[in-house]
């Protein structure tokens, strides 16, 4: 009995704006930080044969560091800024017959660049209780930050939005998120495509401090033809985090849904919360 309490204690912590965020998943839960507290998350990642559709690149993708920072601006909301420093990816293959491979700079085996910038803020609609999941609202928007001339980037500018839901189910927290997001063309910048995204994650206590944790997340388009560089994607992932504190580590491993996701990939990193400022 007392084992079953700390993991419902536990749960409903984890649930908590404390952990809003849930690194190594990327499926968002609709909790917010806090007001007044800020989240620092970091880590690094590696995806193994990896495509560039634009730029016909296909190689080993390493992205060291990570990089998120979440503000809590009120109780019900949060600020969210998420990307990289350094993307280098270890080129194994090269179309020549893509539609962005003339514009092209790196002759080597490598190329690197910037992550691209996204930037989103989530606000908690409904909080949860013993009857009712719950649920709010997140807009976002990807700016274009990495170059063409790397084949890493596209140079476009996407925007999201989506509705976010979750449930704490005895040892387990279920969360799920469904919306759109409209995809510039990389091609012809007057046009775009609008993709269903979606998410669908879960988190189980093993103990005080452990969690397992895996999600199905990605997005569908539904255009024929397709818009190069705007296809379905999506990954699905497996990991675990210990918590201690204000800190948490988490791991995890992924795999690709499609021909053009990474076969397979790692990740790993923390996060840490604390108290930055007071609001009015």
């Amino acid at each position: 009995m007392r084992f079953s309490a700390a993991i419902t204690c536990l749960i409903l912590c984890s649930a908590s704006p404390l952990f809003a965020q849930q690194r190594p998943l990327v499926t968002e839960d609709p909790e917010t930080i806090g007001a007044g507290r800020i989240l620092i998350e970091g880590g690094f990642d590696y995806a193994d044969d990896v495509t560039y559709t634009t730029s016909g690149l296909s190689g080993n993708l390493w992205r060291i560091p990570t990089i998120g920072v979440s503000f809590g601006i009120s109780s019900i909301a949060e600020l969210q800024i998420d990307g990289g420093l350094h993307d280098s990816l270890s080129i194994t293959g090269r179309d020549p017959n893509a539609p962005l491979a003339n514009l092209l700079t790196s002759t080597d085996d490598t190329t690197h660049d910037v992550e691209d910038t996204t930037i989103g803020i989530k606000i908690r609609m409904l909080a949860e209780t013993p009857t009712r999941p719950a649920f709010a609202v997140r807009f976002a928007a990807k700016m274009g930050n990495a170059s063409v001339n790397t084949g890493l980037g596209t140079h476009t500018n996407d925007f999201f939005g989506s509705i976010l839901v979750a449930k704490t189910i005895q040892s387990v927290r279920v969360v799920g998120n469904l919306g759109a997001g409209t995809l510039t063309d990389p091609l012809v910048g007057h046009s775009q495509n609008d993709v269903l995204t979606y998410g669908l994650s879960f988190a189980r206590a093993v103990t005080q401090a452990t969690e397992v944790v895996g999600e199905l997340n990605g997005r569908v388009s539904f255009r024929d033809p397709v818009i190069i560089g705007t296809e379905t994607r999506g990954l699905l992932k497996f990991g675990g985090r210990y918590t201690f504190g204000a800190w948490r580590l988490d791991g995890g491993i992924y795999f690709g849904l499609t021909a053009i996701d990474p076969t397979i990939g790692l990740t790993t990193g923390f996060t840490y919360v604390f108290n930055a400022f007071t609001l009015p």
